[in-house]
């Protein structure tokens, strides 16, 4: 099966790069027999990409799932993504052709040098064969930056027309036909980014972008990293909803203990950039508590950055298989180190909150995931049950009257997934530090609460257990707030809680779960409103952090 695919794959190259070919004669010289014939071979490579697509479906359901295969697995999930792009590149070529009839004369595009066009990306199309074939990362690379290359030239083909309309308005239609030409030009260059990336899945065994390629080579290149990409395994870890590119990365021969295993991280310049401070900032206050930064590079408005591989693992991981002497022995430790933080951190001032504001900020999420939960005012006689937008408008007036005795430097980000629990070293880690600044420990508390809430578990022994896991949790944070002689800290944890159950619902895609997370927290926000009393005498209802 495999052979035949390979035999239809190459059978569809030749066919693509001939009809590249035919439409580059068709410019030059345009005829009716020639339209013809491309357009007849279109359809012949649309039905020769849907035999391939058809056979790689089939062929990798007969795999049995394991590592052996994984190569071979690859590389029909490489053949399948070329072959879509092939098919685009014979479209848009057959998009090409069609736009001529729409000049006043063929020979109004010679000033535009459409061979220019030709020349590279057709060296792209020669070179996908020998780059699969052989495994060759620098073909890989070529062909995937030919598609920066097609955007100049579409770029400056774009600014030469809006420079010749302005004095010949005569031909403004073929300069608007030409523009549509470039267009079709520039996207073939997409279509090869797509099949270069793909080549580059086939040889490294994991999908990549190349500016995370580029990232990647030149954040090694700044540790000091002499070898190949080709020499390191590289594997991803999925599951981040940052924006950011996450991957591990192993090399065996690489001398220290730090380099052989570390953590690569690619995303916007600002995120990379202020999680580095952040780093930097926790080695500072607590050493070893975060990911030591090995490598750091930036380009234009990309960072990345390698930092250590921390070992342990995720308390999330913890709470849903629990070893429950494990898992308490890990809330003991965490409990530890969160009151070192707050103690060594801790700075008194009077710090307004903005908890109902950090809700608002992310409502268009929430109500593009549950557009249900955004509806109007509703009555009933003359009982007004109110929208969820006018209750956030009068909390935000509420939060007004409500400060935080003192700030602490905070995780900013703390579910379960972003803390390591190390058990033969008895230490826990914080990863994902981006959002860390000095603040209200409240915060992290709602938030590491909602998250073990929002663990998607309805075993009814296990959620048992998770309940009375918030239940220790809340605690020992009340029990904190008793010793610093924080008075508010129910109302405030109240108001965090609106924000960590309504902002969590965007995550969930099950309605009744989230709605049951949406009910606590308007639940919350309406008692809070009704509240018209000193708020050191509110009183936290703690059944709602149990489901």
């Amino acid at each position: 099966m495999q052979e035949e695919i390979k035999n239809n794959f190459i059978f569809l190259i030749t066919d693509v790069k001939n009809q590249f070919k035919l439409t580059f004669e068709f410019l030059r010289k345009p005829n009716a027999d020639l339209y013809d014939k491309l357009i007849i071979k279109d359809d012949y490579i649309d039905n020769l990409k849907n035999v391939i697509e058809n056979k790689c479906f089939s062929t990798i359901s007969k795999f049995p799932d394991s590592v052996k295969n994984k190569k071979q697995i690859n590389y029909i999930r490489a053949i399948h993504i070329i072959a879509i792009n092939l098919e685009r590149i014979a479209d848009f070529c057959v998009n090409i052709v069609r736009q001529v009839q729409h000049l006043s004369h063929y020979s109004f595009l010679e000033q535009f040098d459409f061979e220019k066009n030709f020349s590279f990306l057709q060296n792209g199309l020669e070179e996908i064969l020998p780059a699969l074939e052989r495994k060759d990362l620098g073909y890989a690379i070529d062909i995937c930056r030919l598609e920066y290359k097609a955007d100049q030239r579409y770029e400056s083909i774009f600014k030469k027309i809006l420079s010749l309309v302005k004095t010949d308005h005569k031909h403004a239609a073929d300069y608007i036909t030409t523009i549509f030409i470039a267009r079709y030009f520039e996207r073939i260059g997409d279509s090869l980014l797509n099949i270069g990336e793909a080549i580059l899945f086939y040889i490294l065994g994991e999908k990549i972008k190349i500016h995370q390629f580029r990232a990647l080579q030149e954040t090694l290149n700044q540790y000091g990293y002499k070898g190949g990409v080709l020499d390191i395994d590289f594997q991803s870890i999925w599951g981040t909803r940052s924006g950011c590119r996450i991957g591990r990365i192993q090399h065996p021969e690489t001398k220290t203990e730090l380099a052989k295993n570390s953590i690569f991280k690619e995303g916007a310049l600002v995120k990379i950039r202020k999680e580095k401070e952040n780093l930097e900032r926790w080695q500072k206050i607590f050493p070893g508590l975060v990911p030591r930064i090995v490598s750091y590079y930036e380009e234009k408005d990309v960072g990345s950055m390698l930092v250590e591989f921390l070992p342990g693992c995720g308390f999330d991981e913890l709470i849903i298989n629990p070893d429950k002497e494990i898992l308490a022995n890990a809330l003991f430790v965490l409990q530890q180190t969160l009151s070192t933080i707050w103690d060594s951190t801790l700075k008194q001032e009077k710090l307004p909150v903005d908890y109902i504001n950090q809700a608002l900020v992310r409502s268009d999420s929430v109500y593009e995931m549950h557009p249900e939960f955004k509806r109007p005012e509703l009555r009933i006689g003359q009982f007004k049950i109110p929208a969820l937008s006018q209750l956030f408008e009068l909390g935000l007036e509420l939060e007004k009257k409500l400060f935080a005795p003192f700030s602490v430097f905070i995780h900013g980000d703390f579910n379960t997934n972003n803390i390591l629990y190390d058990h033969s070293e008895q230490r826990v880690y914080f990863i994902d530090v981006y959002r860390s600044k000095r603040f209200d420990y409240v915060q992290d508390v709602s938030v590491f609460l909602v998250s073990i809430f929002r663990i998607p578990i309805f075993d009814r022994k296990i959620r048992k257990y998770m309940n009375e896991l918030s239940q220790e949790f809340y605690n020992f944070a009340y029990s904190y707030a008793l010793e610093k002689n924080d008075t508010t800290f129910k109302a405030r944890l109240g108001l965090a809680l609106v924000r960590s159950f309504f902002t969590s619902t965007r995550f969930e895609l099950n309605k009744y779960f989230a709605q049951e997370m949406l009910i606590r927290s308007r639940y919350l926000l309406e008692l809070l409103l009704r509240f018209n009393q000193d708020w050191t005498e509110f009183d936290f209802p703690e059944e709602v952090l149990w489901y």
